[in-house]
């Protein structure tokens, strides 16, 4: 297998040197060459598969030239025995078609541990082949960082520097990082927004001298394979609510774009899903360019969904290079023109060939609190606000007819309690893992958002 840019002008890589490399050299992000295909028969053979060996049919076609089958076992085994509900992504039913998979029973409650315990590993395994030292550079609005940081906090060869907004996540959010005293964490919050952070570590990567200096590398969605090991959880809850022999529908609450393009890559794969619900707060960057065209950056809107709060979508670059026919040079010069105008609109062709799987949903303030108190008094189930954004698109936009609609649930209530009660008027309670994480120390730098101070603060402590 191997991964070529988004842009067309940069190295052709295996799988370990994608997984070290994050950021194509050229600006743009790595792809698969060639999307792998499953049969029915091959998806009905996971039927009653624990989650750990659905990873494994599902990953080994990415990465087999990298990692053996019984290694990779072992690994997916160790990163999800943290994990505190024995399914790993158990499904829950709101009603008779709609379902909640959870995906935030790892060890920082978000989405995130998914990838980033599985990414961890394979960094600390691929450095130590290559004996080399590797800087990780992050930008977080809320769950990437915590996650990140749980995952190589105290790991040899490798420091990390998480960037999130100053005052722009939860506290919950913030405290899972800065109260991590490992040698190796730095945590740094931004006097600007998450999208001031994320093209902070673009730049970064796009400084050849200081981005080859330091080896830098990413754990943001933008690495292809922390995208990649979410593509696991499609297939694991399809298949128990019927697939291949029952299409699906997920509904996937989203501000970068890489969790649900996880599930184009494995309707790509051959999952029968027969829509993708791409769930928007008010800042719907992606609502606008999916519905109308209209790819155009606005300010970012603080919301109760914080993690959302985004207004250039990194991996929206993956989808629009198949909309430009796989054509690195084209999208190479789209994506330089977005870059300086701030602005780019979809053509009509590419607009209905999104459409044939995707649909968009923006739920504003009002509707976010009103999904989280129905889904209480229906159902008795306390969502987080991201996962009421999804829910609010499954019911608005689902298709007609019988198939499942899956809502990803994206984050744990208790890392947004302030919200979930103003809504509903329960204060979820913090598991325990991280019940004392209000007690402990936090240690983090504010810095403006200028990319010479951020690099000076990287090279005084790598």
């Amino acid at each position: 297998m191997k991964y070529i840019s988004t842009r067309g002008n940069a190295p052709v890589l295996n799988f370990k040197e994608v997984t070290l490399a994050g950021l194509a050299r050229d600006g743009g992000l790595y792809v698969p060459e060639t999307i792998p295909q499953f049969s029915a028969d091959d998806i009905r053979a996971m039927a009653g598969l624990s989650y750990v060996e659905t990873a494994v049919r599902v990953l080994m076609p990415y990465l087999s030239d990298s990692i053996g089958e019984d290694d990779l076992r072992a690994l997916l085994t160790e990163a999800y025995g943290q994990f505190d509900h024995k399914a790993i992504a158990p499904l829950k039913q709101l009603d008779s078609r709609n379902w909640i998979l959870e995906l935030f029973h790892g060890p920082t409650l978000a989405f995130k541990d998914f990838a980033l315990q599985v990414l961890g590993l394979l960094f600390e395994r691929f450095l130590a082949e290559e004996k080399q030292h590797m800087t990780v550079v992050g930008a977080t609005s809320g769950d990437t960082g915590s996650a990140a940081i749980h995952a190589l906090a105290g790991r040899d060869n490798v420091d990390i520097f998480m960037l999130h907004p100053l005052g722009r996540v939860s506290e919950v959010q913030r405290r899972q990082m800065t109260t991590v005293m490992a040698h190796n964490v730095h945590n740094i919050a931004i006097e600007g927004t998450f999208d001031d952070c994320q093209a902070l570590v673009k730049a970064m990567f796009n400084d050849q001298p200081f981005r080859d200096k330091f080896r830098l590398s990413a754990v943001n969605s933008i690495n292809w394979t922390r995208l990649l090991v979410q593509v696991v959880y499609y297939f694991y809850a399809g298949v128990r609510l019927g697939a291949p022999d029952r299409k699906l529908v997920f509904s996937v609450p989203t501000g970068n774009f890489g969790d649900v393009f996880a599930g184009y890559i494995a309707s790509r794969m051959g999952l029968p899903v027969e829509q993708l619900i791409v769930a928007t707060n008010v800042n719907d960057i992606l609502h606008r360019a999916l519905s109308e065209g209209d790819y155009s950056v606005g300010s970012v809107q603080p919301t109760s969904s914080p993690s959302m709060d985004i207004q250039v979508s990194s991996n929206f670059e993956r989808l629009l290079f198949d909309l430009h026919g796989r054509d690195g040079a084209a999208l190479r010069a789209t994506m330089e023109g977005f870059e300086k105008s701030r602005r780019m609109n979809l053509t009509a062709e590419q607009r209905a060939e999104a459409a044939k799987l995707f649909t968009s949903f923006r739920a504003d303030e009002d509707e976010t609190a009103y999904t989280l108190r129905q889904v209480s008094t229906d159902s008795g189930l306390i969502l987080d606000p991201h996962t009421a954004v999804g829910v609010a698109a499954a019911w608005a936009k689902a298709p007609q007819g019988s198939a499942p609609v899956v809502t990803l649930s994206t984050a744990h209530p208790a890392k947004f309690r302030d919200a979930v009660e103003r809504a509903t008027g329960q204060r979820p309670a913090l598991p325990p893992r991280v019940q004392g994480v209000f007690d402990r120390e936090e240690r983090y730098d504010v810095l403006p958002n200028s990319l010479e101070a951020i690099e000076s603060f990287i090279a005084e402590r790598v």
